[in-house]
């Protein structure tokens, strides 16, 4: 409880002042991130901040709960009259948080321009089905889709822009007008992004009255900004030794549970040395990732396997990526024509040096150890590997978005459907398809996966699918990720984590 609460308590009950005098008091918290968010328009987020945040400022027609139910957020109801057809009712009264009504114009409004491809969203594959929306009445939404897709429901959380504020000028990257359970009051770009509890979001204010998501790009230093009272709530990603210490402290409550996002090696088959499989395979297996996994991560993460969560329906034990072994790697270079014919140790072919550069993103140190890591295996067998180590903006946006990289290690969260992580990511060109990997077989094996309504068809096609991309490997999944959340004791409401990491159960409201 609040100091200040205790006070006003402890003078009430020794009759020094009346008992009809209150004195309102607030509840903030303050969570701690890893990077800043690119924008606040829901519909162009591409980092965890940005999305977790505009998931707070703006809602969508439904919420997707821990469990991943889609639940009704702006919208009540809904029902689908035929597999291509979705009608969707909004709430009476709804308006965003400047006072201005929400209506079904609001909704076409946002998903047309998600679904136009010049508008550039990271996500249009998601809702690349649906081909038309409709305003039926200013309450009244209706969906058409090309064919049958299972994980619509899943991607409808996105939140819905004013069509007014932007007309209007406001731009929703900046100066976001939402309907969600927060309003933004401040934006300090790389320190921090300041809400306030919005009265007017159709379930009511939140309790958590204020919110700051603070910027802290070390994972460590975040730990520590933690530790010393500076933050209320810290979640993934941490590294292994500050979890093993939060989680033994008696002050701090956590969750910690399997999550919904893979890491992951990235290759660029447009790059001439990786158009192979062959080369990548070979790549693949200089990849240790039980020295990754349970030494740099210390066990937080498990060994993966294949593309396909574990969690996951769609999953096969039975599919397996080539595994660690210099001696296999050695062996499948010189298959490709890549021997040491000058005995300098580094592999040669037609004169030129087996070179390749390894990349990442600075924010986390656990991710530049692996890639240290991999660097000094991959010299080991004769690659001549470099590593190039930038911040998260220039590492994402401007260099693996731009099919910039050769080998570049990252992650995918949010991963609610195996259609998640496959089809804007490895169908023909996809719109997060930053290696611009392209296989026939594999593109009507996703296809098939999104269109079937039947979750045993689905999870054949995925099945097949990720059997081909063992063996193809644009991706080399190198680690399933666990979640871990650590929060202050006593907490101003009930925490109710979500292994996606969003905020909304944080602030007091159900997850």
């Amino acid at each position: 409880m609040n100091k200040l609460l205790l006070l006003t308590t402890a003078i009430v009950a020794l009759g020094a002042m009346p008992a009809t005098v209150t004195l309102a008091q607030d509840k903030a918290i303050v969570i701690g991130t890893d990077v800043d968010a690119g924008t606040l328009d829901p519909r162009l987020t591409r980092d965890t901040t940005a999305y977790r945040t505009a998931d707070l400022i703006y809602a969508g027609l439904v919420h997707l709960t821990a469990k991943l139910e889609a639940v009704p957020d702006l919208a009540e109801s809904w029902e689908s009259p035929d597999p291509q057809t979705y009608i969707f009712k909004l709430r009476s009264g709804l308006t965003f948080s400047d006072g201005s009504p929400l209506t079904a114009d609001d909704v076409v409004y946002t998903y047309e321009s998600v679904i136009n491809p010049d508008f550039n969203a990271p996500d249009r594959a998601l809702y690349s089905p649906i081909s038309a929306i409709e305003a039926i009445d200013p309450q009244t939404v209706k969906f058409t889709l090309s064919a049958p897709y299972a994980p619509l429901l899943s991607y409808l959380d996105k939140g819905i822009v004013s069509k007014a504020a932007v007309e209007a000028g406001k731009d929703p990257a900046t100066d976001p007008v939402g309907a969600g359970p927060m309003v933004l009051t401040a934006w300090n770009r790389g320190s921090d992004i300041v809400l306030k509890a919005n009265p007017s979001y159709w379930g009511g204010a939140p309790e958590v009255t204020d919110v700051t998501v603070k910027i802290i790009g070390d994972n460590s230093a975040r730990a520590q900004a933690f530790e010393a009272g500076d933050l209320d709530v810290i979640q993934s990603p941490l590294s292994p030794n500050d979890i093993a210490r939060l989680k033994a402290d008696a002050r701090f409550g956590n969750v910690i549970t399997a999550g919904l996002g893979v890491t992951y090696i990235n290759y660029n088959v447009k790059d001439p040395l990786l158009a192979d499989p062959g080369m990548r395979q070979a790549f693949s297996m200089l990849i240790d990732q039980n020295s990754i996994v349970n030494d740099i991560y210390q066990g937080v993460d498990e060994i993966a396997s294949s593309i396909i969560l574990p969690s996951s329906w769609a999953y096969s034990a039975d599919i397996k990526q080539p595994t660690f072994s210099v001696e296999g790697a050695v062996a499948k270079f010189n298959e490709q024509g890549w021997k040491d014919t000058d005995g300098d140790g580094i592999l040669d072919k037609d004169g030129k040096k087996l070179t390749v550069t390894l990349s990442t993103h600075s924010e986390d140190p656990n991710r530049v150890q692996s890639v240290e890591l991999t660097q000094a295996l991959m010299q080991s067998a004769g690659v001549d590997a470099q590593v190039q180590i930038t911040d998260w903006p220039s590492f994402s946006t401007n260099y693996v978005q731009k099919g910039l990289h050769q080998i570049a290690l990252l992650g995918w969260l949010n991963i609610v459907d195996p259609d998640r992580l496959l089809f804007g990511q490895l169908s023909t060109g996809g719109s997060t398809n930053w290696g611009g990997y392209s296989n026939p077989e594999v593109d009507k094996l996703l296809q098939e996966g999104r269109s079937s309504l039947d979750q045993a068809a689905r999870a054949t096609a995925y099945q097949k699918a990720a059997t081909i991309l063992a063996s193809d490997l644009p991706y080399f999944i190198i680690s399933d990720q666990g979640y871990q959340l650590f929060y202050k004791q006593p907490f101003p409401v009930e925490v109710q984590a979500t292994p996606r990491g969003n905020f909304r159960g944080l602030i007091g409201m159900d997850e």
